[in-house]
């Protein structure tokens, strides 16, 4: 791939967007390139990804400007709509997306770190939508994903404002969950990187689906999905064996995600 790499650290997998120059921009290259990534080329024994991006200023700076400024409205709908296809994969990819922001997190930035279950921020981390001052809407779920995760009123000022947050901030309001001297952001997000992946796969997976899928539909629909995902666990053998080592209180094997 031209513009992500991709490393495997045992079972967790890093994605790096790599465009230095354009402060990581996400232009229709590196949309093309996540939809392929998340569709076919993550191995099984991954169960837990980071994405960041390259170098100490940016994570991803936005959507390429220079790329969208002469679109027509039929273009801009494709560009958007391609934006939507790869942050749906990574929202709903099989194991948990850790989002390590490092630097600015402007606009398409901010959306693809919403598409993440766990953003992790650097202290000098920014973020923002600041499109209508561009003339444009948010257009990878930032009016959606952003009011669902800090709620309406919050999220109504970020976009009608335009206005950029520090990471304290970002915490303040819950779009980040932790905020860490920047070099020490990837190895924390490894940590808890390493820890999600070491747990039952199976189980993690379907707490993931349940937690998105519940969001969206109401309680005594989401408590009957909950209670037949918790059923499924007991045909697995990751349950049997972790289990049973719990009440006769020897060491756990590894899961095998089976």
């Amino acid at each position: 791939m031209e513009f992500l790499t991709f490393e495997q650290k045992g079972k967790v997998g890093v994605i790096t967007i790599n465009r230095p120059k354009a402060l990581n921009a996400l232009n229709t290259a590196v949309y093309k390139e996540l939809d392929e990534l998340f569709t076919s080329n993550i191995p099984t024994d991954v169960h837990c990804l980071i994405i960041t991006g390259s170098g100490e200023k940016s994570f991803v700076a936005g959507a390429d400007i220079s790329e969208m400024k002469d679109k027509n409205v039929q273009e801009g709908k494709l560009f958007s709509n391609l934006s939507h296809i790869a942050c749906r994969k990574i929202e709903t990819f099989r194991c948990p997306v850790i989002a390590a922001v490092n630097g600015f997190a402007l606009g398409g930035g901010t959306e693809l770190a919403l598409s993440c279950d766990i953003r992790l921020a650097a202290e000098n981390a920014k973020f923002g939508q600041p499109e209508v001052g561009l003339g444009i809407t948010p257009g990878c779920g930032g009016t959606q994903r952003l009011p669902r995760l800090v709620g309406s009123a919050v999220a109504k000022e970020l976009v009608y404002t335009g206005k950029i947050i520090r990471a304290d901030e970002a915490y303040r309001i819950g779009l980040v969950n932790h905020v860490y001297p920047q070099v020490e952001l990837m190895n924390e997000a490894l940590k808890m990187a390493e820890t999600i992946a070491n747990q039952a796969p199976v189980a993690v997976s379907l707490s993931k689906e349940l937690i998105n899928d519940g969001l969206e539909v109401d309680i005594d629909t989401a408590i009957n999905m909950e209670a037949n995902s918790f059923a499924q666990c007991f045909a697995t053998e990751d349950q049997k064996m972790a289990m049973t080592a719990f009440v006769n209180k020897t060491d756990k094997e590894e899961f095998k995600n089976k």
